[in-house]
């Protein structure tokens, strides 16, 4: 019987995370500093993926706040209850239209079997993020984010994310923030273990550590 895509648990992150330090010394300071990152994680379907989406181009707690209002307003966030609430109602609670749409076609294509979540979990990481790709309003960065925080793939970088970019600088003293290509190509080292060194980059950002003015040496 073939076996699924391997999803990072807390035993295989602080494997990994031991495998990370031992041959990167950057983030062997963070972790010396701050811990282990978090074992951030979020429920895999729909209400995630829209939760990605509100995030896109905002600050964390912004999409967290917008979600929310989403959340008590339609008391579950499905296909059925976007649709039902249509473009309209997304953007009365503050919502702006380019997002709203993306949702409501997020939630016509899930509805309609065009993009299959079930099917997405099962893929490997270069065709799961093809498919969620294929939706308007899902980019690199958001299939990316939800191929490590809902599926917990053990190896995938966020392209284009602001602060791990921020992170590289520090981390690696860098003159400016590395654009997308080269922060994937700094990432790249850290196969097969890119999503949990991306955890680490988060972790020392959120400290503090790894912003403008941190060091970590």
């Amino acid at each position: 019987m073939k076996k699924g895509p391997v999803r990072l648990d807390r035993r295989s992150m602080l494997a990994g995370v031991r495998a990370l330090t031992k041959k990167d010394r950057p983030l062997a300071r963070v972790v010396s500093l701050h811990g282990p990152p978090p074992m951030w994680a979020r429920r895999p379907g729909i209400a995630t993926l829209v939760r990605i989406v509100l995030e896109q181009q905002v600050s964390l707690a912004s999409g967290k706040a917008i979600y929310l209002r989403l959340e008590r307003s339609l008391g579950v966030v499905t296909s059925k209850t976007i649709l039902h609430r249509g473009e309209a109602g997304l953007r009365r609670l503050g919502l702006t239209r380019q997002k709203a749409g993306y949702c409501v076609g997020i939630a016509r294509s899930v509805l309609g079997g065009a993009l299959n979540l079930r099917r997405v979990a099962r893929a490997s990481d270069m065709d799961a993020r093809e498919e969620l790709m294929r939706v308007k309003g899902i980019g690199p960065w958001t299939a990316d984010i939800y191929l490590l925080m809902a599926l917990r793939r053990p190896d995938v970088w966020p392209t284009g994310d602001i602060a791990l970019h921020t992170g590289l600088q520090v981390l690696r003293r860098l003159p400016q923030r590395p654009t997308s290509e080269h922060a994937e190509k700094i990432a790249h080292r850290w196969s097969p273990w890119r999503s949990v060194a991306a955890r680490i980059v988060w972790h020392g950002y959120l400290e503090g550590t790894l912003r403008r003015g941190g060091h970590v040496r």
